[in-house]
């Protein structure tokens, strides 16, 4: 039968080819899949010879051959590695690696640090008071210390000085500061104006029931109760009217740690200076006895410009115009 051996030459062609072109053309496609660092070999690209007929290997020679004059992309250079794919371990500037993203985020975008957080409330040390810039606490009554610091000098305004009693020399000046004037003397005790249990003509030899300036019922001031200082009559030395000071002035009269707020409620002698009541004396420290009580000196009054108020008798009134002069008068001078 002659038809059979012209098929079975047919089918033993198409056979080789079959089995030809896969495996010339595969190894080429294969190959850019392995990893760059291990490129494909021979051994690996090509099937076992041993397998593969004569005819076979015969055509697989002529198309090995057509195919070593053209570059082969499963051979990379191993001096340069090909840009085209980038090396896990050293990543090309031109192509970054993708599989190992950044996880942190940039610095521009970071979240608030402990800068942004709420700082904590302003305030003095544990321990320690708040001070204001004038000396005295910033919620508090102004302080001695911080009206003494402000009276350290004197910018004398009498034109002469005075005792504190007519024995002793004139050692006292009257000085000018902004709101106000000082002097820093003795004390001695007040008992004019009203009869009380402890200011009276028994109590005290030199005892009047009368004050030069009058409560607001028209009676003399009452000593005991109402703190006040005494002023000298105007003189040749100093005329308290010339400074603002009348009567009901507000004061403000230190001894050692303490504030005692007062009005000017009385006059004495031309000469001398330094008295204020007994009720004045009591409230800093003071014995407030008329004969035998006063101190000899540490005293500092401070008397306002331009202070007066219309009722001499309203305490009240006195002690929170006397703070608030007071702070004034620190932030003046």
């Amino acid at each position: 039968m002659p038809a059979r051996p012209h098929v079975f030459a047919a089918a033993s062609t198409a056979l080789l080819a079959a089995a030809v072109i896969p495996a010339t053309v595969l190894p080429a496609l294969a190959v850019p899949a392995e990893a760059p660092h291990a490129p494909a070999s021979p051994a690996r690209a090509s099937p076992d010879s041993a397998s593969v007929d004569p005819a076979y290997r015969a055509l697989r020679s002529s198309l090995s051959v057509a195919a070593s004059s053209a570059p082969s992309p499963s051979a990379p250079s191993t001096s340069a590695p090909a840009f085209s794919a980038p090396s896990f371990s050293a990543p090309a500037a031109s192509a970054p690696s993708a599989s190992a993203p950044s996880s942190a985020p940039p610095s521009a975008a970071a979240p608030p640090d402990r800068h942004g957080a709420p700082k904590p409330a302003a305030g003095p040390p544990a321990g320690r008071e708040s001070f204001s810039h004038d000396g005295s606490p910033e919620d508090g009554p102004v302080t001695a210390s911080a009206l003494l610091a402000r009276a350290g000098g004197c910018d004398q305004i009498s034109n002469g000085q005075y005792r504190t009693r007519e024995s002793t020399a004139p050692t006292i000046p009257v000085c000018d500061a902004k709101g106000a004037v000082f002097w820093k003397a003795d004390m001695d005790i007040d008992c004019d104006g009203q009869t009380t249990a402890h200011c009276n003509s028994a109590a005290d030899p030199y005892y009047q029931d009368s004050t030069a300036y009058l409560q607001s019922d028209g009676r003399a001031l009452n000593p005991e109760e109402l703190p006040y200082i005494v002023v000298p009559l105007s003189s040749s030395i100093w005329n308290f009217r010339s400074s603002g000071i009348r009567g009901g002035s507000v004061a403000a009269v230190i001894h050692r740690d303490k504030v005692e707020y007062a009005v000017v409620g009385d006059t004495g002698p031309p000469g001398i200076i330094g008295e204020a009541s007994y009720a004045t004396a009591r409230a800093l420290g003071i014995a407030p006895d008329p004969s035998g009580g006063g101190v000899p000196s540490g005293v500092t009054y401070i008397v306002f410009k331009d202070s007066e108020l219309s009722r001499l008798d309203d305490q009240e009134t006195i002690a929170r115009r006397g703070d608030e002069l007071a702070k004034q008068f620190l932030r003046d001078n």
